[in-house]
């Protein structure tokens, strides 16, 4: 709507409620009702009647005020007027009303958020969206107890904004903050109720967003090689997990293994998809340290503190495969010119821990375990150099290793623990496949994940590209 428009409707809409000349507010609130039926969606209300008349439709912390619902119900019930209320799309303005709003503000700065037990204006809102995100049951009531006094995070919270009185400020707890629980847990967040930047950033998601998302894993899912053998393994790199199938003998799948992944950097270090067969698992492995680690990490540090050297277990190889144990320039320099390289042995730093799991591939990428199991209880887990690190190691093992006799989890264990290297064949090659969703149904409920490699955002504009070249 230009300006032209809105000072015809302006002049227009008084002049039909002459009867109401006593009634200031009511024409108002009309004028601003037929402004968002003309307008078409609230945004355009905020564009053009905000300025002129002030916020007539949401309080401070987004609620609908009871001055908008009358404007509503009078537009509603204009057939009592002799009008028809489609004409002023009614039905469309409740709807837009009654869906969500857009989110409270969130904090001016990372170190400002929302904890349990903290009083905010904005929790009804809050509420509003969790409850139709699913979160929050219909009955559950945010809570009503007042608090003694604005917190420091309140107000950083609501930047600018009039502050209510303390004694009107509800509390973040109980069913709601359970309710937030739910959703960081459903969006890879870690599931602490603290609203913080992050949480604010996923609980800002539009739905249509949240729509292409699944549409995306639709899509993959249509090229996706699924169930290829009897067993398979599936690392999804965006939920940081690893599942392990297999095949019934009535053909159902059934879900053998689960456990926590930490994947490639998305900075620099991405792990890349593929599929290909695990065919050897390697006991107590060395780690041979890739080249360019070796040139910008191992090399500089070894220069820095040379004890290093005897205390992580490295040596020197050869391209002969000869191996020097003694720390020297010379073959510092020799790794960064190519001729030899640096490995560690096996032991309690080794950084692939007791085993490895290998799939012949281009990139040098496996599975295996690690001693930084710290790792695992972080909510995002993208710190390796590329290869996968497995938080459930012997479980592993032991479903990649059915059908061989005698490999039980007592044996894998041992094996483990002996601290020399051995290589397995496995009798039955398993295919273990390296995915990328950022969508995923468990039981009823749908999960979200960030879309650390961008991969994404390269599809749709894959598939943008291939609809502009059909429509031509």
């Amino acid at each position: 709507m230009n300006e032209s428009e809105f000072r015809t409707l302006s002049a227009a809409v008084p002049a039909a409620g002459a009867a109401d000349e006593h009634c200031p507010v009511r024409r108002r609130l009309l004028l601003a009702a037929l402004a968002a039926a003309v307008a078409g969606p609230l945004q355009a209300l905020e564009t053009t009647v905000a300025v002129s008349y002030g916020r007539l439709w949401l309080d401070e912390s987004g609620r609908v005020l009871p001055q908008a619902r009358a404007a509503l119900s009078l537009l509603a019930d204009a057939a009592s007027h002799g009008l028809e209320p489609q004409d002023y799309d009614a039905a469309g303005l409740a709807l837009a009303f009654a869906r969500p709003f857009p989110w409270p503000r969130a904090p001016k700065s990372r170190s400002a958020k929302l904890e349990p037990g903290q009083s905010w204006a904005g929790l009804d809102l809050l509420a509003q969206r969790l409850r139709v995100l699913g979160d929050l049951a219909p009955a559950a009531a945010v809570s009503a107890q007042a608090a003694a006094a604005p917190t420091v995070q309140t107000a950083a919270l609501l930047p600018g904004a009039l502050a209510p009185a303390a004694n009107e400020l509800p509390r973040y707890q109980g069913d709601l903050v359970e309710a937030v629980r739910r959703f960081q847990l459903r969006h890879g967040l870690e599931a602490d109720g603290v609203i913080g930047s992050t949480t604010w950033t996923q609980l800002g998601i539009e739905p249509a967003a949240r729509v292409h998302q699944i549409e995306l894993a639709l899509e993959r899912l249509r090229w996706t090689p699924f169930l290829q053998s009897r067993r398979m393994v599936v690392v999804n790199l965006p939920e940081f997990v690893l599942r392990a199938y297999e095949v019934a003998d009535d053909g159902r799948v059934q879900l053998a293994l689960e456990s926590r992944v930490v994947v490639g950097r998305a900075l620099d270090t991405r792990t890349p998809l593929f599929d290909e067969d695990m065919r050897f698992i390697e006991f107590s492995p060395y780690w041979n340290i890739p080249p360019s680690i070796a040139r910008s990490e191992t090399v500089p540090k070894l220069r820095r503190d040379p004890g290093y050297f005897d205390r992580m277990g490295f040596e020197f190889v050869g391209a002969d495969g000869s191996v020097q144990r003694g720390l020297s320039s010379a073959h510092l320099d020799a790794v960064l010119a190519g001729r030899m390289r640096i490995r560690q042995r096996p032991g309690e730093h080794n950084a692939l821990g007791d085993i490895k799991f290998v799939f012949p591939n281009a990139d040098n990428i496996y599975l295996h375990h690690t001693p930084a199991v710290d790792l695992f209880g972080r909510a995002r887990r993208d710190y390796s150099h590329g290869c996968i690190r497995v938080e459930k190691p012997v479980e592993l093992a032991e479903f990649v290793l059915q059908g061989m006799p005698g490999w039980d989890r007592a044996r894998i264990e041992a094996a483990m623990a002996q601290g020399k290297s051995n290589t397995l064949k496995l009798a039955e090659p398993v295919p273990v496949l390296l995915s990328y969703g950022t969508t995923l149904v468990k039981g009823d409920q749908i999960f979200f994940f960030n879309d650390i490699y961008g991969h994404d955002r390269v599809l749709t504009q894959a598939l943008q590209q291939r609809s502009r070249s059909r429509a031509k």
